[in-house]
């Protein structure tokens, strides 16, 4: 299971059977097999190969040999219905292994994306708290604007009293 990652898509592979490097006994090696059979009774090229399978043994049992024939279609191909039949018995338990396996890799990606999202919420709560103090703060700071005409104030308001007779208090450089 080393080697599966749920961030990455399923490689293309078109040989039959994979080659997977060996890593030790796993205990999921059958959930691993079973996975393998079963994606592969998924598709289109097992039903290609079935449907040959079937051809092939209804050909040789009609047409074929008489001495050579193995499953005779007197008998309703009895051999046939077996291996059909076998083949449905263990390809059902497989699929449902892999179904439950798929569940619970997207049971843990479910969870991981809740996680994530609650991340994501508490970060953009956080990022809104900042921006409105930031907003509240700048709203708090004197703008150019005010300062100047503070300063205006305090110049007239020196102006004045320089200007009012009698004040004995002058700067040092006046007089």
């Amino acid at each position: 299971m080393a080697d599966f990652r749920l961030d990455r898509p399923k490689a293309e592979d078109r040989s039959l059977f994979r080659r997977r490097p060996r890593t030790g006994a796993s205990a999921d090696r059958a959930g691993q097999v079973s996975e393998g059979i079963a994606r592969f009774l998924g598709t289109p090229r097992f039903i290609f190969y079935l449907t040959v399978f079937c051809i092939v043994w209804l050909s040789w049992n009609v047409w074929g040999p008489e001495t050579m024939r193995f499953d005779s279609a007197a008998n309703g191909f009895t051999a046939l219905t077996l291996m059909l039949s076998l083949q449905a018995s263990y390809a059902a338990p497989l699929i449902l292994l892999a179904q439950n396996r798929q569940d619970d890799r997207d049971r843990v990606s479910a969870e991981q994306d809740r996680q994530r999202a609650e991340r994501s919420l508490a970060d953009t709560e956080y990022l809104a708290r900042e921006v409105a103090a930031l907003r509240q703060a700048i709203n708090e700071t004197a703008t150019r604007d005010f300062v100047r005409s503070e300063l205006r104030a305090l110049l007239e308001e020196l102006r004045d009293e320089d200007d009012e007779p009698g004040d004995m208090r002058r700067p040092s450089g006046r007089r």
